[in-house]
């Protein structure tokens, strides 16, 4: 919210406030007998005051809500932003490197910083499941073949893609291929 709109909505609060502190004020100095139509007006006007502040409430937690889905992604974009800049170093300096196992070392380093930074956003592998059975709240079957023992019919073979959970949810479900 920008700080006119605060302003603004200050603004607004203010001149209902002022309002309402009139209107408290007329009564009081009213005589103390009211006709029902007069309470039922009354009533009617605090009945629209509280409705319009409702209404004002409500527009500003969507606008506050809509500005929070914008920008819900920059914390893990900024901290992924690191990450990129070492790979477009590596790329210059492969192209040039003649050494193999440096540009291997600096893969695994880029690799390493990527994995640290996904944990610290709460981003975590779920752990192998080779030779466990098939399990639909972490796997995704993507084929079946022969299993090569009887022992592994029913159960996992191989991965293709790892699953990943974040924060306890998983968010992908490991690709893997079934024993028959």
């Amino acid at each position: 919210m920008s700080k006119k709109e605060k302003v603004e909505e200050n603004e607004n609060i203010e001149h209902n406030e002022e309002v309402v502190a009139e209107k408290d004020q007329q009564e009081q100095e009213a005589p103390k007998e009211k006709t029902e139509e007069e309470k039922a007006e009354e009533e009617s006007n605090r009945y629209l005051r509280l409705y319009s502040e409702f209404e004002n409430f409500r527009k500003r937690t969507q606008k506050e809500k809509l500005e929070l889905f914008k920008t819900a992604a920059e914390d893990v974009l900024k901290d992924l932003i690191p990450v990129l800049d070492d790979l477009e170093r590596a790329q210059k300096a492969n192209e040039t490197a003649d050494n193999v196992e440096s540009v291997k070392e600096g893969f695994t380093l880029i690799y390493d910083k990527l994995t640290k930074t996904l944990k610290q956003k709460g981003l975590e592998p779920l752990p192998s499941s080779i030779g466990e059975k098939l399990d639909i709240e972490k796997h995704e079957a993507i084929t079946q073949i022969p299993a090569p023992t009887d022992d592994m019919k029913g159960k996992v073979i191989d991965e293709v893609e790892k699953g990943y959970s974040l924060n306890g949810k998983v968010i992908r479900y490991t690709k893997v291929v079934i024993g028959q």
